[in-house]
């Protein structure tokens, strides 16, 4: 399988997983954990889960060099903030809605990726302008009224989120997919779990399932892999678009699960998104490649060889 095929996949399988997620960080809050309580616990398991993979079948992936490392640490950071914007911002919005907002990242990606100095191919363009009257439609026609701050979040959780693929791209061109991701949810927990324990640190009461909140963890560790799989063949504007799955997901989901309800027009607009994805199939965009230009120039080591790396014959 080619190198384009298989970022292909694992960008639609982390769409999938990732679709998941804002279903499960519902059903958590609904029983009782804060926002911040349920993006510290998930984030956590993941981490210990991804280094019990790594200490058992992949020790060389530990290997990072020190501006990989601040990259990832980095984007982290700034996942870990756009974490927290998503989930308060769920916990004030239908599901559906709100992923509809989250929806604007690969927007958001193309637009650092322009202030990166990094090109947009033509059939990109099209497909992110594509992405307009299909959010337009699916947010402005919605049954009840949506509520701003949380609208505001979800929309600053998305530009965040879009940031980190961009800045995790730069470290990609050099690091494996595992590395990164080990380093990304490192920082993303130790930021998050600062945040739990300074602003909102209880639980909700003994008795109470944790089984949605487990589910949600075991989903971030794999959707994580997958994630930074994707974006280091195909790139991160392309994973993003492709990302889009998780909106359908989401919708689908949350209509048999949560009760949420979709109107004829945000229907359509949901189609429109899914025709997006199969435009995939006919965008053969490369991923960007490394070069010396960009405001995140600085994450690109002065002179790297495959042989200075434990693992590039993994």
């Amino acid at each position: 399988m080619d190198e384009r095929k298989k970022g292909i996949i694992a960008s639609i399988s982390s769409a999938l997983l990732l679709g998941l997620t804002p279903i499960f960080g519902k059903q958590s809050m609904l029983l009782g954990f804060t926002p911040l309580a349920v993006v510290a616990i998930r984030s956590s398991i993941a981490v210990i889960l991804l280094l019990a993979y790594l200490l058992v079948f992949k020790r060389a992936f530990f290997y990072i060099y020190p501006l990989g490392l601040a990259g990832c640490a980095i984007a982290g950071f700034v996942n870990g903030i756009g974490s927290i914007f998503y989930y308060t911002a769920l916990s004030r919005l239908d599901t559906s809605i709100g992923q509809l907002l989250y929806s604007f990242y690969p927007l958001f990606v193309a637009l650092w990726l322009v202030l990166d100095r990094q090109s947009v191919s033509r059939i990109t363009i099209l497909r992110l302008l594509l992405i307009l009257p299909g959010v337009y439609l699916l947010v402005s026609n919605a049954q009840h009224k949506i509520d701003l701050v949380g609208a505001a979040m979800m929309i600053a959780a998305s530009l965040l989120y879009a940031l980190h693929l961009i800045i995790n791209q730069r470290v990609l061109y050099e690091v494996p997919a595992p590395t990164v991701t080990l380093y990304t949810l490192i920082s993303m927990a130790v930021t998050v779990t600062v945040a739990f324990a300074i602003f909102s640190p209880s639980l909700p009461p003994s008795g109470t399932s944790w089984m949605p909140l487990l589910i949600l963890a075991v989903i971030t560790f794999v959707s994580r892999l997958t994630l930074f799989l994707g974006v280091k063949s195909i790139g991160g504007l392309q994973t993003s678009i492709l990302g889009l799955g998780e909106l359908l997901v989401t919708i689908v989901i949350a209509q048999l699960w949560l009760g949420d309800r979709l109107t004829t027009d945000q229907w359509i607009g949901a189609f429109l998104i899914a025709l997006n994805l199969f435009l995939a199939s006919f965008d053969n965009s490369s991923p960007q490649r490394r070069q010396a230009k960009g405001f995140l120039r600085w994450l690109d080591p002065p002179s790297v060889h495959p042989t200075d790396f434990p693992y590039q014959d993994q």
